[in-house]
């Protein structure tokens, strides 16, 4: 007995069992990034009048360095999970969907790096 539809059957197309993982990822991200930004707002607003030389100090202590680490890796991946599944439904040409994707990916990458390294030279003294 098969649960295909009969366009399903005749196309040979059937769930590409992949959506599962990219769901619970991100969920998981979304309920990761509740404290972390909870933190991060705090923060900000704490040391929101405080001059580079204190955000500085604060920034060296290991638990916010790996904290602001954190959040960002997650944030930027949550955004990229979120983008792919924007793209993947209302995007219907291969070649854009494609190229739009790997465009996302690659900013998201850059983005997130270029803020944990700006993050890690600051927590090192750089």
């Amino acid at each position: 007995m098969s649960f295909r539809t009969p366009l399903g059957r005749a196309r040979g197309l059937g769930s590409a069992r992949l959506g599962t993982g990219h769901w619970l990822a991100q969920r998981i991200t979304a309920v990761a990034l509740i404290p972390l930004s909870l933190w991060f707002v705090m923060s900000v607003m704490i040391y929101m009048r405080a001059d580079y030389a204190t955000v500085s100090i604060w920034l060296h202590s290991p638990v916010v360095s790996v904290l602001l680490v954190l959040l960002l890796a997650t944030l930027y991946y949550h955004a990229f999970l979120g983008l792919q599944v924007v793209i993947e439904d209302y995007v219907h040409d291969e070649w854009l969907k494609v190229s739009t994707l790997m465009l996302i990916k690659f900013m998201c990458v850059l983005l997130a790096a270029a803020g944990i390294f700006a993050t890690l030279r600051v927590a090192f003294g750089g």
